[in-house]
């Protein structure tokens, strides 16, 4: 009985082993997004102007109700 609670002691450590690689891993993986996440929102352009400044002013003074 002592050599299968060995086995599983061993087992268990090297899931355990595992387990941590894969989660340093994953957090690399997600650093890498968060970067490519952030540049990408940095490349985006801002408009110049609002898009309803190309609009005649009286568009949007009046609501129709009987539709």
């Amino acid at each position: 009985m002592d050599i299968s609670s060995a086995s599983n002691v061993s087992a268990l450590s090297g899931q355990a082993a595992g387990d941590a690689i894969g989660n340093t891993i994953l957090r690399k993986a997600m650093d890498m997004d968060k970067q490519n996440i952030a540049t990408l929102i940095g490349s985006v352009q801002q408009p110049s102007q609002p898009s309803s400044s190309n609009l005649p002013s009286h568009l949007g003074q009046n609501i129709n109700t009987k539709a």
